[in-house]
């Protein structure tokens, strides 16, 4: 990127996320998500990291908050209400503790670290003149980081004579009266004789004498305010009654919440409190102390849920712990916050536009992000759907680095006004494909280019259709070979034929050879066949041969689910197989007698009718069964017993995460077999979830519904 290109990039992400943030921050409403906001606040941290001499004042990384609201008197902070600046990965945490090592190393500060290792941690300084060579290491304090409304109360004489809101981080708006209702804030601090008993039996000299010395004449600290999971869908459910719009998330209720200007609104709504910071000096040296000073003096903290981190390692560790916890907590957290331990170290690395250098917001991985969509091309599906595929700039979302995301149809193109060269907010939810969720015009150039679908395929030049009634265009062709690959790896799928090793690559040299024209090719294969195509050893080809061989036989769901008929998935082939019983039933079976199934609608119908109506499908069945593809029904399959077929009748289970002892299709399938049903989704019609190693978000879902889960071990049992 070259610095006029930067430039221009910098001006537009400043004017968009100064709208954005002032939509969250004053108003309490938001047009994109906090995911998307934050991604977009990165990119420029990062531009301006690269191009310092764009830095402004005027730019949202030198500014917190926009201007206080008029509703409330204006209070000036003691000290600027700060904010962080984030990071997303490990790389980001060490690129920070880089940043901040090199501060450090221009005076030396003496070591104030416990037992600190030398393994992830940062070079604080080096000796004065004439000392010799020595290094500090610097030790962390990590808290979960709150999604609530940050808040700065103040006490005169142990009584709270003040409380505000952030505002621009100068000024904020006087919520004092709203803020007593909090039952977490104390409206009196508890007495300095009581907390100087606590911290004799922590043996900290220092701060009991200078609360000794002090007393509790004015205390400054700052906390969040905040609203539980629960208190949050009860008073949504009452605003849905209302008829009025529910709240977006916690954090607008919070605000919305501490802005009324009637304080018994407030008080109905339950809202909560933790406190972090203290800008009060009694003789504290680290993060760590002042948390036990609040806790000490009357305010609710998170201690029970913070950590004292030796390294960068332990910080990473803790990163992970605070992601397992986050589903368990009663409020939201978005990540982290990772802060220098020693004040004194914290103090010396000072400022940088309005977020201190010494801490940093670690959040957890979004589930949306912006990025940049560098091309569109289309692709060709098994039954010749064609699909617009946005390549986007590399971006990390949900954890996973993602730089493709499907934008399904022209319809939907159209609908999203999507541009090559865009930026764009893209979402991934669980392990659903990525996807484009908006398009930011804000911030075009003038150089985006409009994509336009293709009139014929890119694969075989056919002239595509758009079937009556269809969003979709196809490729009628069913020689295509874009078709013919798709399809051979849906026949050799997971769900389908299961055949291991025979990866897309196999396939494209397997049809490019001519050595198969149809899947039903692939039992006929020998050794000899695929040793010539090259990168096959002879023991690969003798493996992979031997994987074809042993999938000759599978159960009748499978072999419905792998003809790859349109609109047919695996609860639809299982219904069939059930009710049919044959394959033979199957292809003499009318187009009303089909809707007749359950869940087989009238489209769904007119789609297996049509597939065994075409002559060249019947030619491929029969292909199947003289090369030795054995079809099982249910009655005589594997694990099926005499009456078993009941045993999980009205069942419906849910998998998650990675079985030991058998693959999640077999698994799929034993259920099916006893009678059971298997769905991708979690809902209170969920009877069970399996939870085998590294169970995704699925199992958080069934907790919060009360569906009982299963240990692999326990569903194992089950099935007995």
């Amino acid at each position: 990127m070259t610095k006029k290109e930067a430039k221009q990039r910098i001006e537009k992400l400043k004017k968009l996320i100064n709208h954005h943030r002032y939509l969250y921050h004053v108003l309490d409403r938001q047009e994109i998500s906090e995911a998307a906001l934050d991604s977009l606040k990165k990119e420029l941290f990062d531009l301006e990291q690269r191009f310092p001499d764009f830095i402004t004042s005027d730019s949202p990384t030198q500014r917190i908050g926009g201007k206080p609201l008029e509703k409330f008197q204006k209070v000036k902070h003691p000290r600027p209400m700060l904010s962080f600046n984030d990071a997303f990965s490990e790389k980001d945490m060490k690129d920070w503790l880089e940043r901040i090592s090199k501060i450090l190393t221009k005076d030396y500060y003496p070591p104030t670290v416990r037992g600190a290792s030398q393994e992830g941690g940062g070079r604080v300084g080096v000796p004065a003149k004439g000392g010799a060579p020595e290094v500090s290491k610097i030790d962390y304090y990590c808290e979960p980081k709150l999604d609530g409304l940050a808040i700065e109360l103040i006490y005169e004489n142990g009584i709270l004579k003040t409380g505000a809101t952030r505002g621009d981080g100068q000024i904020g708006e006087d919520v004092t009266q709203n803020l007593k209702t909090i039952e977490a804030i104390p409206l009196k601090l508890r007495e300095a004789e009581e907390v100087v008993i606590d911290f004799k039996k922590e043996n900290l000299k220092e701060i009991v004498k200078n609360i000794d010395k002090k007393g509790l004449k004015e205390v400054v600290v700052r906390g969040e305010v905040i609203i539980t999971k629960k208190e949050f869908k009860k008073i949504n459910k009452e605003q849905i009654k209302k008829g009025l719009s529910p709240f977006a998330n916690p954090r607008n209720l919070a605000a919305g919440s501490i802005r009324q200007l009637d304080p018994r609104v407030i008080a109905q709504r339950h809202l909560d409190s933790n406190c972090y910071e203290l800008i009060s000096y009694f003789g504290q040296k680290t993060h760590e102390e002042k948390h036990k000073i609040l806790k000490a003096l009357g305010f609710k903290t998170n201690d029970k849920y913070s950590k004292y981190c030796r390294n960068l390692k332990e910080v990473f560790e803790f990163h992970k712990e605070a992601q397992k916890l986050r589903e368990k907590l009663h409020y939201e957290i978005d990540g982290i916050v990772v802060q220098v331990n020693s004040n004194k170290i914290f103090e010396k690395l000072g400022v940088v536009g309005k977020a201190p250098r010494g801490a940093i917001a670690y959040k957890f991985p979004l589930k949306q992000a912006t990025t940049i969509v560098e091309a569109i091309s289309v692709q060709v599906g098994r039954t010749g759907a064609i699909t617009p595929v946005a390549y986007l700039k590399p971006v990390e979302v949900g954890g996973v680095t993602i730089s493709r995301a499907t934008l399904h149809n022209e319809d939907e193109i159209k609908r999203l006004g999507v541009k090559i060269g865009d930026t764009v907010v893209v979402g991934r939810a669980g392990d659903v494909i990525p996807d484009i969720v908006k398009v930011l015009p804000e911030l075009r150039t003038g150089k985006e280019k409009e994509f336009r679908l293709p009139k014929k395929c890119p694969a075989c030049g056919t002239k595509l259709i758009k079937p009556a009634g269809e969003v979709i265009w196809r490729c009628p062709n069913p020689r295509c070979f874009a078709r013919q690959r798709e399809y051979f790896s849906h026949f050799v799928s997971g769900g389908a034929f299961d055949i291991v090793g025979l990866g897309p690559k196999i396939i494209d040299r397997l049809i490019d050879a001519g050595l198969v024209l149809d899947p039903s090719d692939l039992f006929l294969l020998k050794e000899g066949d695929i040793l010539p195509l090259g990168r096959f050893a002879e023991k690969s080809a003798q493996n992979l041969i031997s994987a074809i061989q042993s999938k000759k036989k599978i159960t009748f769901p499978r072999f419905i689910f792998a003809l790859g008929i349109r609109n047919v998935g695996e609860e639809t082939a299982q219904n069939l197989a059930e009710y049919l019983d044959s394959l033979e039933k199957l292809k003499k079976t009318s187009l009303e007698e089909l809707q007749k199934i359950m869940d087989i609608g009238p489209v769904v119908a007119r789609s297996i009718y049509d597939w065994f109506q075409e002559k060249r499908n019947l030619v491929f069945l029969e292909k199947l069964k003289k090369v030795g593809v054995e079809i099982q029904s249910l009655k005589h399959a594997p694990y099926r017993t005499e009456g078993s077929g009941a045993g999980l009748k009205g069942l419906i289970f849910v998998l998650t995460g990675s079985l030991e002892k058998m693959t999640r299709e077999e698994t799929k399938e034993k259920i099916r077999l006893l009678g059971g049903d298997v769905s991708k989704s979690v809902s209170k019609k969920t009877s069970f979830v399996v939870a085998g190693k590294e169970p995704g978000s699925k199992l958080e879902i069934a907790k919060k519904l009360g569906i009982k889960t299963l240990t692999e071990k326990a569903f194992l049992n089950l099935l007995k």
